[in-house]
């Protein structure tokens, strides 16, 4: 992953140089849009949410489990489910890889691709990187399906990084669904994302519009808007969007910054023609602060 914050010095000798003129040509950096930070995250939604152990199990089953599937909600989860998240969001609080990575089984499967392998390696460079982040994961609803469980969770995670003098700020929210068999997460599903990543005394605050999911070939809008006032300030910046794979899970993709006319970025999109996830991901510079936000979007039949 290329370090965000390599970013800033060239931003503001562009800032610098365009003050008094009109920009006429773009920029180009080469940057993640915090896509692969974002997926870095979802290592730890997987345990944080899909972790049952066996007493767990026990005390669904004494509170009427049965074969078919039965919804639950987050006030009567047992004390088992509860307890063991706890355990696992301060695991990650502490860095501890190999606890997290305890916890999955061998046949692990992502919606994403992902497996065991590349989560460990994604969650041990996140953490060089972030060595501050906090997880906090709460139950949105849990199941029994036959033998198996299945959570539904919302984590979210916050933490900065320095270098060179500047902070980089990350937040992250995640929706996700698990399926878990006795005392391994088996398969995971991420259901919605959004990271944020800020830098500079006076970064743009973003407002994004964009759907959880469309259907395959439909348009869709995607809208990340600045809510300060802009006045006289120069704004630039892109929208990128990517499919969701190994390849750019760990490769940066290059961007071009152009002047944006407007107090933010409106783009209509088309789906593609096949099921997938992908990255809509905007970036956004002004002479205070750079700000970029990356948000997961569903192609669906």
């Amino acid at each position: 992953m290329r370090n965000f914050l390599n970013l800033v010095p060239s931003a503001s000798e562009y800032f610098s140089s365009r003050r008094d003129e009109k920009a006429d040509q773009a920029i180009v950096f080469g940057f993640n849009c915090g896509q692969s930070i974002a997926q870095m995250l979802l290592c730890l939604t997987v345990v944080s949410a899909g972790v049952l152990h066996q007493g767990a199990a026990t005390a669904i089953g004494a509170i009427g489990a049965s074969p078919r599937t039965i919804a639950q909600t987050p006030a009567n989860a047992p004390a088992p489910l509860t307890k063991v998240l706890t355990e696992i969001d301060a695991a990650a609080n502490r860095r501890d890889v190999k606890a997290v990575m305890a916890f999955y089984s061998p046949n692990f499967t992502h919606s994403d691709g992902l497996n065991s392998r590349i989560m460990e390696k994604a969650l041990t460079q996140l953490w060089e990187r972030y060595p501050s982040l906090n997880y906090r994961t709460e139950i949105k609803s849990w199941k029994t399906e036959g033998s198996a469980i299945i959570a539904e969770t919302i984590t979210t995670i916050a933490g900065t990084q320095k270098k060179d003098g500047r902070e980089l700020s990350l937040k992250a929210t995640i929706r996700s669904q698990q399926r878990f068999e006795g005392e391994k997460i088996v398969s995971q599903e991420i259901l919605a994302e959004q990271t944020q990543l800020t830098s500079g005394q006076n970064p743009p605050t973003i407002q994004v519009n964009l759907p959880e999911q469309v259907k395959v070939g439909e348009e869709y809008h995607f809208d990340a808007i600045v809510r300060e006032p802009i006045g006289d300030d120069i704004l630039i910046g892109t929208v990128l969007e990517e499919p969701i794979t190994e390849k750019t899970f760990f490769n940066p993709s290059e961007v071009e910054l152009e002047l944006l006319n407007s107090g933010g970025i409106f783009k209509v999109g088309k789906a593609p023609a096949t099921p997938e996830n992908r990255w809509v991901s905007a970036v956004l510079m002004r002479q205070g602060g750079i700000a970029t936000v990356s948000v997961r979007l569903r192609v669906v039949k």
